[in-house]
């Protein structure tokens, strides 16, 4: 069994750093992709304060399909290119939004949503799915944020 309990004080940068180690514990020697972002999906949801959801949106046949996560329940389909999920799978680019209400074509799943980030994973340059983080907080997450989630999709990157 695996016990992942962080620190409640712990600074953001040794938070993230954490995160990826368990991660990395956890998905070392599984080739299941499904079960690894299942279990990176309740990690994130364990160590990420002030969230309301953590998951996965995985592209398949050029749009994005909903895959494991910890929340309520979600849009099943993104068109690659709407929405703060599509954006980022279509540019290949981390989307930090402060306020999601001012994103342009926002896609509301959950209406309490007030900031998003959403980071691809990509392997040889082609993204293969995208995490997305949502919290209730307005500007919930920091550009430290980004680069934590930036180095657990990379770390992802070989094993989903």
């Amino acid at each position: 069994m695996f016990d992942f309990s962080p620190d409640p004080g712990l600074d953001p940068a040794e938070r993230h750093r954490q995160l990826c180690s368990a991660a990395d514990a956890l998905t070392d020697s599984e080739s299941d992709a499904i079960a690894n972002m299942a279990n990176i999906a309740a990690l994130m949801w364990e160590f990420l304060p002030e969230l309301n959801w953590a998951g996965f949106y995985r592209v398949i046949d050029d749009e994005l399909v909903l895959g494991p996560f910890v929340g309520r329940p979600a849009c099943i389909r993104i068109p690659l290119g709407q929405g703060v999920c599509g954006a980022a799978a279509a540019s290949g680019d981390t989307q930090l939004v402060e306020d999601v209400h001012a994103f342009p074509g926002h896609i509301a799943c959950d209406a309490a949503s007030r900031s998003e980030l959403v980071v691809p994973i990509k392997r040889d340059g082609r993204v293969l799915a995208v995490i997305d983080l949502d919290s209730p907080s307005p500007a919930r997450f920091t550009a430290e944020d980004a680069r934590g989630i930036e180095r657990l999709a990379e770390l992802l990157s070989g094993r989903i």
